[in-house]
């Protein structure tokens, strides 16, 4: 544990999903990454940088891509932490298989002044912002910035991340699966079941259509939560979070988050299943009519809504890096 002089600050990034009011909560400081549409480089969450227009975006053909904090962006981010009583630092972000954020973040460290645990979570979206949660309630417990990170990588690595997209085109576009994989699942008209395995991006199920492909990921999320309930405590009166996220399909993800809600009730007492659209910069490698499901042990809801119950990298300008598979 901590001594009583120690304040050890959460950091992560915006793809973490994490709304103002929670990172607030628990004084999580969130970095954004970048979103470029056509020409205009904006900022993650900021006028503009919005999913639906990311979306439209996408649907024209025209060119989307993102981009990391740079290492300069991170160690000011550090420096102001330490400035306002940070004497310790967890950063934790998505997976570095995905994306420069956290290479980044480790570069950073080495000139920060104040020491900084970089927390590579090896999962994209809501399960990173569970992750960075974790690390928050742990430090407010007096954790060590060491123990914290431990709390996030332990949340993370128990989280599943799991999700269902119109057309591989977009993540082959960003370089997130290989032209194959793409090519194949165009040609076979099939609606692509995938999950996020030890950091990348891995196929799990290929379905005909996209209703069978909605009501297969409803029972993939409903295993994974009784695999991980069965795990938990079971004298632990609340369990499980379980989010929903989309890309220009709010109707289905709604009914997803409803149907899941009724059946895993009793593991989520007194929550709900959030619901919410999936940030810009995921959204710019997923592209529109994605759904994702996200099941993690029990920590405030990261959701941007909650219902009725995905490079995010390449540096900026010169310091941009080509995709890689």
């Amino acid at each position: 544990m901590s001594s009583p002089e120690t304040r050890v600050v959460v950091v992560t990034d915006s793809t973490a999903s994490l709304p103002a009011q929670v990172a607030a909560e628990h004084g999580v400081v969130v970095v954004p990454l970048q979103v470029v549409i056509g020409a205009e480089v904006l900022d993650e969450g900021a006028d503009g940088a919005t999913p639906e227009r990311v979306a439209a975006a996408l649907k024209e053909w025209t060119p989307v891509s993102t981009s990391r904090p740079s290492p300069a962006v991170m160690l000011e981010v550090y420096r102001r932490a330490a400035e306002e009583g940070a004497t310790a630092i967890v950063s934790v972000h998505l997976s570095a298989q995905m994306s420069g954020t956290f290479e980044s973040a480790q570069l950073a460290a080495l000139e920060a002044p104040v020491p900084v645990v970089a927390v590579d979570s090896r999962q994209v979206g809501v399960a990173t912002g569970y992750a960075a949660l974790a690390a928050a309630r742990a430090a407010a417990d007096g954790a060590t910035a060491e123990e914290a990170a431990d709390a996030a990588r332990d949340c993370a690595q128990r989280s599943s991340s799991l999700f269902y997209v119109d057309t591989l085109e977009y993540l082959r576009r960003g370089g997130r699966i290989g032209a194959t994989a793409a090519l194949l699942g165009g040609a076979l008209a099939v609606k692509p079941l995938l999950r996020i395995d030890d950091g990348r991006v891995a196929p799990l199920e290929r379905v005909r259509t996209s209703t069978r492909a909605l009501a297969r990921l409803e029972e993939l999320a409903v295993t994974a939560a009784e695999e991980l309930a069965g795990g938990l405590d079971p004298d632990v009166a609340v369990h499980l979070d379980v989010a929903v996220a989309h890309l220009a399909n709010p109707d289905r993800a709604a009914t997803l988050a409803q149907h899941l809600q009724e059946r895993l009730g009793e593991r989520l007492a007194d929550a709900t299943v959030s619901c919410g659209e999936l940030g810009a910069v995921l959204g710019a490698h997923v592209g529109p009519g994605m759904i994702a499901v996200c099941v993690a042990p029990r920590g405030p809801v990261p959701g941007t809504e909650q219902g009725p119950g995905a490079d995010p990298d390449e540096g900026p300008d010169e310091d941009r890096e080509a995709s890689t598979a």
